[in-house]
This record gives structure tokens, C-alpha cells and sequence, in this order.
């Protein structure tokens, strides 16, 4: 192992607060120097909780420590671009959690500044990390069950966000359908065209914000390959996270997971356990996961395995996708300047 990798995380809400604590207690690879939110009383709550002793509210103060090395980008989605470009210029590597931003044009711009400072940018796409997710597409790329020909997607959440959340989020299609946009160009290679349909089933009043909360994707992909993405923001039975890669010679498939294998059979059938209440419990070894591959990247120096490109082209998947909604019809990639 090489030397510790000094980090600061920017955004202690939901998500930050999560990669504060995993660096505190899960990844002996990196040392937490510092956490930053403009809300100070809510980073200094955390801090006091882990043991933190520096807390600032202005990011900038991390960016001009020569002893940080690299920031973990945590704050809301507006703010990613520009501290992106704030930080490369700084010199610091960058994890970032998705999207780095809900328009194509202050990506480019922010990958442009990385790309000429030579720093290491990855994106939070947590679930490429997933130990089931990761082996079905090692059990295709093998070549063992032939050539892939069906991509099948399931996620489904177990309620709504708050409105406040969804008016801000971008839509289903940028903050939802973004993971498995993602999911399905590492499972299948890149997408060339992609018609999108949906409608407000569950969610009562999000028509009056212009969103979705069900809707079905088909994928059509480079190389011939199709695929089929359904989401809902309500599966009242829990989490709902599946995959299947259908292949010439068989298929691979990753179930739903459940909080228990227990099956229980009485006058009335057979019951199961509930899947995980959410993606805080489903993917949690998955945030672990991600940023110590991601300070292993530091350490030796070497490509992050999901980088600015990939969070530039679930972005513009998502963009697509409400194209295609919007206009119904199929959208092939290239309207949009192509891969």
C-alpha cells in the first residue's frame, strides 16, 4: 500500500455524510482532513459525531492546503461543475457523485480544465461496484454464454423524494434513469438510439413540474444489441433492483436481494423477506467500495474506472431520453454530437 491520500469531502448532507463516514471507518487507505458545507452547524454535526477536527464552510480555504491531495464532491448538483474546475486548477483529484451536471455544455467546460490539469476524476456510479452487477459482466465479457442480445434493467424505488428534491433532480430520466444508463453502457458498450415513454402514476402532482415517475426505455446499441430499462418511484414492496443479460449461448441474471434468505410456508403459502428498504442499505459496501478504488487510483497513479467521459454520457442519455419522451419518437445519439 502506498502512502495514506490526504482527502477533504465538500457537502455533508445525505450522500456526503455517508463518504464521511466511510472514510473514517472503512478506508484505512486515506486520511479525512477536513469536511466543508456552507450549512457549518450541519458539518460540524458530523464532525463532532466522527471525530473530525477540521471544519470550514468555504471550499476554497481546501483547495489552498498544499496538504490536501484530492476532494470528494458531495454538495448539491449545481455546484459540481464549478468546483470541478476549481479544483483541478488547484491540483486536487476529484471523486465527484453524479451527475457532474444537468446540462452537457458545463460538463464539457469542467472536463476540459481536468483534462488540462492532468488530474484524476471519478464519478459516483456506485453501483458498477455491486459484487452481483460485477459479475454478470464478467460472465459475458468471457464470451462463455455467447454474444449478447437483451439487456433487461429493473429500478424501482420504494417511494418519492420530497417535491423540493424533484424539481431541482433534473427529472426521472437525469436523476433516476442516470444509473442505469450508465449501468447499461458498462454491461453492453454505447448506445446508439433510444426512445423513451412514461406517465404520472403514483405520484400525484408532478405533473404540474413536467415529471415522470413510470416509465419503460428501449436501448438500441452499437453493436445490435437491444435493451429495456423500466423505472418506478414507487414499488411499495421495497427496493427493486434487477439485471439480465440475455445471450446467444444462455443468460445471466442478478435478482432482486432480499434482507434475509428465509422463506416461510404456512396455511397461506409461502412468504419472503422484504428486499432492502433503499439504496442506503442495498449498495452500501458499494459507497465503500468506490472511493477506496478511487484512492488506490492516486496512490499508483493509474486510470479511475469511471471516469468524466462516462458521467458526460449518462448525462447525455438522460437528455435523450426526455427528447425522445417529449417528441415520441426514437432518438439516435448523434442528434446530440454522437459518443
Amino acid at each position: 500500500m502506498g502512502r495514506k491520500i490526504n482527502m477533504a469531502v465538500i457537502g455533508t448532507g445525505r450522500m456526503g455524510s455517508v463518504h464521511v463516514a466511510n472514510l473514517v471507518r472503512h478506508i484505512p487507505e486515506a486520511n479525512l482532513a477536513a469536511i466543508c458545507d456552507i450549512r457549518l452547524e450541519v458539518a460540524r454535526a458530523v464532525a463532532d459525531e466522527l471525530g473530525i477536527h477540521r471544519v470550514v464552510r468555504d471550499y476554497h480555504e481546501l483547495l489552498e492546503d498544499p496538504g490536501i491531495d484530492a476532494v470528494l464532491i458531495a454538495s448539491s448538483t449545481d455546484t459540481h461543475a464549478f468546483i470541478i474546475q476549481d479544483a483541478a486548477t488547484a491540483g486536487k483529484h476529484i471523486f465527484c457523485e453524479k451527475p457532474l451536471a444537468l446540462d452537457l455544455e458545463s460538463i464539457d467546460d469542467a472536463l476540459a480544465v481536468v483534462n488540462k490539469a492532468n488530474v484524476k476524476l471519478q464519478v459516483g456510479f456506485n453501483r458498477r461496484f455491486d459484487r452481483s452487477f460485477q459479475r454478470v459482466h464478467q460472465i459475458v465479457e468471457s464470451g462463455e454464454i455467447g454474444k449478447p442480445c437483451i439487456l433487461r434493467i429493473t429500478n424501482r424505488d420504494p417511494e418519492p423524494p420530497s417535491m423540493e428534491f424533484l424539481k431541482v433532480s433534473g427529472g426521472m430520466f437525469l436523476d433516476m434513469s442516470i444509473h442505469d444508463f450508465d449501468m447499461a453502457r458498462y454491461q453492453m458498450g454505447e448506445v446508439e438510439e433510444i426512445f423513451a415513454m412514461g406517465n404520472v402514476l403514483v405520484t400525484p402532482g408532478l405533473e404540474e413540474i413536467g415529471d415522470l415517475d413510470t416509465t419503460v426505455i428501449s436501448l438500441k446499441f452499437v453493436n445490435g444489441a437491444v435493451g429495456a430499462i423500466d423505472n418506478s418511484r414507487k414499488a411499495v414492496y421495497g427496493y427493486d433492483q434487477r439485471l439480465e443479460i440475455f445471450c446467444t449461448n444462455g443468460t445471466a441474471m442478478a435478482e432482486n436481494e432480499a434482507e434475509t434468505t428465509i422463506r416461510q410456508g404456512d396455511r397461506q403459502g409461502f412468504h419472503s423477506a422484504k428486499p432492502p428498504y433503499f439504496f442506503m442499505q442495498r449498495y452500501a459496501p458499494c459507497y465503500v467500495e468506490e472511493v477506496r478504488q478511487f484512492v488506490e487510483c492516486v496512490q499508483e497513479d493509474k486510470p479511475t474506472p469511471i471516469n468524466g467521459l462516462d458521467g458526460r454520457m449518462a448525462v447525455l442519455l438522460g437528455h435523450a431520453a426526455w427528447k425522445s419522451y417529449r417528441e415520441k419518437r426514437p432518438v439516435n445519439i448523434s442528434e446530440f454530437g454522437g459518443n
